[in-house]
């Protein structure tokens, strides 16, 4: 047990889980109204959709995947003690994994391209994408070289996970690790550092509660096709249904 190895599977962790938590309630205590992704959807929704969905859904389904194998190891074991079962997940996996390197390049020359996007773009926007696509980079080889991950992650990584939650930290497994994962699991830490101070903490406060809420009626009073003509991209008078 060398003491990089004490610092970054250890210390590491618990100095994450602090700056996430004081600096998300800090921030959101503090401009609460101003937490936003900026989205510019409205303004090139075709052009954005190319790059958003392949990304959002990817990152997803590989977050939710690294979260069920830390939840439920064992259930993950047994489903993957079918080995038809285990390659399914495994190549589910790496094409969402390929999915979110897809939407991301794409989003990082959108940001890097597209003059209204640059105006709001900050050093932390593109610090935070980079990290990501490490991320995402180091992911998919891991997955293509030290192939069968959902089995050695719940069986190695998950008791480690949860021995940092029980503060009994045990290192041994993850100490033995290709160098690689280690990296991967290093800077997952410092994503989670980071978090409060870029715009993925817009993610704490997506209106989940949108799904549930009645439907809203919206009543018209007049005829909107006399307002603005839907055949025609602009309109002699100001339209009055904006």
């Amino acid at each position: 047990m060398t003491l990089p190895n004490l610092f970054f599977f250890v210390g590491l962790p618990y100095i994450a889980i602090v700056i996430f938590l004081v600096g998300t309630i800090q921030r959101y205590r503090n401009t609460g109204f101003k937490v936003s992704s900026l989205s510019s959807q409205f303004l090139e929704g075709k052009k954005l959709f190319w790059a958003s969905v392949p990304f959002h859904w990817g990152i997803l389904v590989v977050f939710f995947g690294h979260l069920l194998a830390f939840l439920i190891p064992s259930g993950i074991l047994a489903w993957n003690a079918q080995p038809v079962r285990l390659l399914i997940l495994q190549v589910t996996a790496w094409a969402f994994g390929l999915s979110v390197l897809v939407g991301l390049l794409g989003l990082i020359a959108r940001r890097l391209t597209n003059p209204r996007v640059k105006m709001v773009t900050t050093k932390m926007d593109v610090f935070i994408e980079l990290q990501i696509l490490l991320q995402t980079v180091l992911g998919l080889y891991i997955g293509y070289a030290h192939r069968w991950g959902a089995s050695w992650f719940a069986a190695d990584l998950s008791p480690y996970l949860w021995s940092l939650f029980k503060l009994d930290p045990q290192i041994t497994a993850v100490s033995a690790m290709p160098l690689v994962i280690q990296l991967h699991i290093i800077n997952a830490f410092l994503i989670f550092a980071i978090f409060p101070f870029t715009r993925l903490v817009h993610i704490l406060v997506a209106p989940l509660h949108y799904l549930s809420r009645p439907y809203q009626r919206v009543m018209w009073n007049w005829d909107r096709t006399a307002i603005r003509d839907p055949r025609t991209p602009w309109s002699e008078a100001r339209p009055r249904n904006n």
